[in-house]
């Protein structure tokens, strides 16, 4: 009997316990994700504790805390959620509309009727860090002394006097582009076309593990801080009261594109078919090649349209995302928007319910996450959104300085601060530019460059290694030049380079 007894207890103490065999259940998963949203409400408070001002504090309490504290919980909700991929489905023929079939003879009365409608908003977030440069992206040269904002300022300028219009420019600033940003605007004080700017949300930053906040200061070094990407945009231009200020001012629709994308202009075709049509949100797409095998795609998602980004796909179809055969068409990030569709979707609070992208970082060797949206994932919240698959002149980001290069070289002319590829050129693609890491800055992308490089009938450049230019160098066709480690090739002002491979050590030096 006590052999019997003992053999029982031992058999007791060796059995887990039954809450341990079942897996963590909806529940659990629930109380975890409120503990965090309340140790996240209790550090945002003290945050708030650090602003001095009473105004102030209530303000970032009401605004960027309020905000972020919605963007962690929607989070919280749906770190678990994978995207069933059997459950996308491409976009059908009402969901994507091409150009063509909506362009119009449209007179110089109905363009001036349209653009008294019209806003154009730029996202001017970004920093020129990529390219080496320091400052906002925006006050780069990229074309005869001009920069990506003056030529913006120069088209809506020529818009306005050719249509006797005020379409103003907004702009959409970070905390890292705003004081620089304004300090560049004094220059077009006296500019016909009006400039209001605005700043979108400044977030902290989490620990990729506790999920807490990485400071706890308001005034907090700037590596605690981010911006969370340009899906703020429509709640930081309802905050910031510039969306209020439109509306009042009769203007019915913004047109918000990327301030690098060069060729990211006002089309009346597009503005005419989406008042025509009471589209509240429209996005540009264009076909895909093998360069754009990252870029988002709208889908039909459980009969929604939606934007899938690559960030959410599974690993297991990456692959197939990437490939052109299902994925026809990415966004331009060109969207057309109404305003008070705009005010309307925040107002009820639909974008809490938004896609996140928890973007992991690595500071000084700790872990942490950045929640970011992007503005294109809100088109599932308004009414008779669509997609505009238009050609590929409407999209010519510089995001590099190998962009850079195509677009500073003779196979673009500017007209009116509007970039217009050269007629000499036989097919309208742009060449494919691949540009070694000794390119990768602006300053030594320009020391490499001695001069004017002709390329209106280059298909293919890769650049690699110690590489010097001279001037009026002409490429064309398919050109390789790779010089070698601890090797140099010079090439002659002058020179003409049709199909050629260039390797070695060619090394010109003054007499």
């Amino acid at each position: 009997g006590i052999l019997v007894q003992v053999g029982v207890i031992m058999a007791e103490l060796l059995t887990p316990p039954t809450s341990s065999l079942r897996t963590t259940s909806a529940e659990d998963l629930n109380l975890a994700a409120a503990a965090e949203s309340q140790s996240m409400s209790g550090s945002l408070d003290s945050i708030a504790a650090t602003i001095e001002d009473e105004t102030a504090r209530a303000q970032w309490r009401d605004g960027q805390a309020a905000g972020f504290q919605t963007l962690f919980d929607s989070y919280l909700k749906k770190r678990h959620d994978t995207v069933r991929w059997d459950a996308i489905n491409p976009p059908d023929a009402k969901m994507i509309k091409s150009l063509s079939s909506i362009e119009a003879d449209l007179s110089s009365e109905m363009k001036q009727k349209l653009a008294q409608k019209l806003c154009v908003l730029k996202l001017n977030g970004g920093l020129g860090t990529s390219m080496g440069c320091v400052g906002p992206k925006s006050i780069i040269e990229v074309k005869e002394h001009s920069t990506f904002l003056d030529l913006v300022v120069k088209q809506l300028q020529h818009l306005n006097k050719s249509l006797d219009a005020d379409v103003p420019l907004i702009l959409m600033n970070s905390f890292n582009t705003h004081e620089d940003t304004n300090k560049i605007l004094e220059k077009y004080t006296n500019s016909p076309v009006t400039i209001k700017t605005f700043n979108q949300s400044r977030y902290p930053r989490i620990h990729a593990d506790s999920l807490l906040p990485a400071t706890k200061h308001i005034d907090e070094d700037s590596f605690a801080w981010y911006p969370p990407g340009h899906g703020d945009l429509f709640p930081s231009l309802y905050r910031s009261g510039v969306l209020d200020e439109l509306i009042a001012q009769g203007k019915e629709y913004v047109f918000i594109s990327n301030i690098d994308n060069l060729a990211a202009t006002v089309n009346f075709d597009i503005l005419d078919s989406i008042v025509e049509n009471g589209n509240e949100y429209v996005m540009e797409v264009t076909d895909k090649t093998k360069a754009d095998i990252k870029g988002g795609t709208l889908i039909k998602y459980h009969g929604k349209t939606k934007l899938l980004e690559i960030a959410q796909v599974p690993k297991q179809h990456v692959a197939e995302f990437k490939s052109i055969k299902k994925m026809k068409v990415f966004n331009t990030n060109n969207l057309w928007v109404s305003l008070k569709a705009i005010k309307k979707v925040v107002e009820s609070k639909a974008l809490a319910d938004v896609d996140i992208i928890p973007n992991p970082k690595v500071v000084n060797g700790v872990r942490y996450l950045q929640l970011e949206t992007a503005v294109g994932a809100a088109i599932q919240f308004f009414d008779k959104a669509i997609g505009i698959n238009v050609p590929r002149n409407r999209f010519l980001p510089v995001k590099s300085t190998a962009d850079l290069f195509i677009v500073q070289s003779d196979l673009y002319r500017l007209s009116h601060g509007t970039l217009v590829m050269n007629p000499a050129r036989l097919f309208p693609s742009n060449p494919i530019v691949k540009l070694g890491h000794e390119f990768k800055y602006i300053s030594d992308y320009q020391h490499r460059f001695g001069g004017k490089v002709n390329v209106i009938d280059l298909d293919h450049l890769t650049i690699s290694g110690d590489v010097q230019f001279g001037a009026n160098v002409t490429l064309s066709g398919t050109v390789i030049i790779v010089a070698s480690k601890g090797n140099r090739i010079d090439i002659p002002s002058g020179s003409f380079l049709e199909n050629k491979v260039v390797t070695g050590d060619l090394r010109i030096l003054d007499h």
